[in-house]
Formats: C-alpha cells, structure tokens, sequence
C-alpha cells in the first residue's frame, strides 16, 4: 500500500512522503535451561552374567517395566499345520541380553516379514523373558563431584532396567512360516541379530512348526491319529486307553462304576 500511495503521489505537485523503518535490536529473552536426562549405559556395561539373579520381588521393589511387552505377533492363531518351515536365533554365548534390545529385535523381524511375508504369513515367538534386574549406582559427573559424591560407599545401586539371562545354545527367536517364505524368514533372523550384542546363529529346524517332532514323525502321526492339533503346538495321544474313547474319557474314567 505504500508503494502505491508513492506512485499515485509522484502527479500530484507539492506532495512528499516519509518511509520510518523501525529495527529492534533488543535481544529475545533466553529460554530457561531444560533438565537434559542422562541416557542408557551401553549394553558392555550388563552383559555378562557376574552375578546370581536378581528378580522381582516382595525385597525388590520399585522395578521398571520391561520394554518388551508383546513376546507373540504375526499369525499366532495359525493351526500346527499351517506353518510347517520354523528358524530359531540361537545364543552362542552365556551372557544377558536387555529387554530394549528384545523389543528393537522384535520389531526389525517384523517390519521385515510384513513387507515381504504378510502380515499372515508368519508367527514370531520370542523365547526368553527379561526377569533379571540391573541395577546402577548413579554417580554425579558435574563439576565439583568429588566434594559431593560419596564414592564406593553404600554403592549397592537401584533398580533400572530388565534384562533375560541366556545360555549357550538357547533359542532367543523363533519364527514358524510357510516353506515358500523360508528365505525371507532367514534375513528377517538376520535383521534380528544385529540387535543383539556377542554372537548368534541362525538355525534351519527339521521340526514341523513349533513341535518337538520331525516332518516324517508328525506327518506320520497325523495319519494314524497319534498326533492332535492343539493350538500352535500338537498333541501326543498314547495307545494306552478304551479303545476308540476320546483323549477326555480315557482320563476321567466314567466308564468306572462306583458300587
């Protein structure tokens, strides 16, 4: 508007115009300081099991919840039958493994196995649970802590984190899928394992599923009947029994008569 006031000015004879261009040079007030909260401590810090463990108790109060709250995802109501392919991320170390890095394996898994899977393709279980606790002495590290702190004095620490003991050979994750998928589950296991510090291996089961039994075996058992379906997991029916009496009525014994 005043560029076009000073340009319809210019005909007019006699007329002027001043421009006053105000600057403030005052300095913006400064913003209060944020309390900046200290981060995790790496994982070489709790990775080795030094100690008995440690749990949740009546003793042990005031303990954090674990990060990890979800242990099954995928299709975890699939019958046995529908995933026979199973993969296991095997420990090669006795050590701890915290539950954050639980819950960033699990979502790496399956955020991969969703893209290239489906969302229904696939059951993850992931096999330990974060019962230890670590606890830390907090120590300050501003300036003029020498003066403050108390050192190793009365440095039994609190608790602040959740962490799963682990042993060598012991399955971390499993993933049940189809047999066209077995290539993806494996990079999926692989995702997985970088999540993790000390080494694993990827293992390819010659279970069916989640079961304790071989493909011959459970296809086999299937057949003749030995085996029921239960769930993710099957069931050993044994020969023993009333012939041609169901799994319930062998074991209630109502065909026993009470004089």
């Amino acid at each position: 508007p005043i560029i076009q006031s000073i340009e319809e000015g210019r005909n007019v004879p006699g007329a002027f115009f001043v421009v006053v261009v105000v600057v403030d040079f005052s300095r913006p007030p400064k913003k209060a300081k944020e309390e900046t909260k200290m981060g995790r401590r790496p994982a070489r810090c709790s990775r080795f099991q030094k100690n008995k463990p440690y749990i949740k108790s009546r003793y042990c109060r005031g303990v954090p919840d674990p990060k990890i709250r979800i242990f099954d995802c995928g299709n975890k109501k699939a019958s046995v039958d529908q995933f026979p392919f199973v993969a296991h991320l095997v420990s090669d170390e006795k050590e701890q493994i915290s539950s954050n890095a639980l819950e960033a394996a699990r979502v790496a898994c399956n955020k991969y196995l969703i893209k290239n899977c489906g969302k229904e393709s696939y059951h993850i279980r992931t096999r330990v649970h974060p019962f230890h606790v670590i606890r830390q002495n907090k120590m300050l590290s501003c300036a003029g802590a020498d003066r403050l702190s108390s050192g190793m004095r009365h440095s039994y620490g609190k608790p602040m984190e959740r962490a799963a003991r682990v042993a060598i050979g012991q399955s971390i994750l499993s993933v049940r899928s189809k047999d066209a998928h077995a290539d993806a589950v494996l990079m999926a296991l692989r995702r997985a394992k970088f999540k993790f510090p000390g080494r694993q291996k990827i293992l390819r089961s010659a279970k069916w599923g989640f079961t304790k039994f071989e493909r011959e075996e459970y296809v086999k058992g299937r057949q003749d009947k030995s085996l029921e379906a239960a769930g993710s997991a099957v069931k050993y029916v044994p020969e023993k029994g009333r012939f041609g009496a169901s799994h319930y009525l062998r074991y209630m014994n109502t065909h026993v008569h009470d004089d």
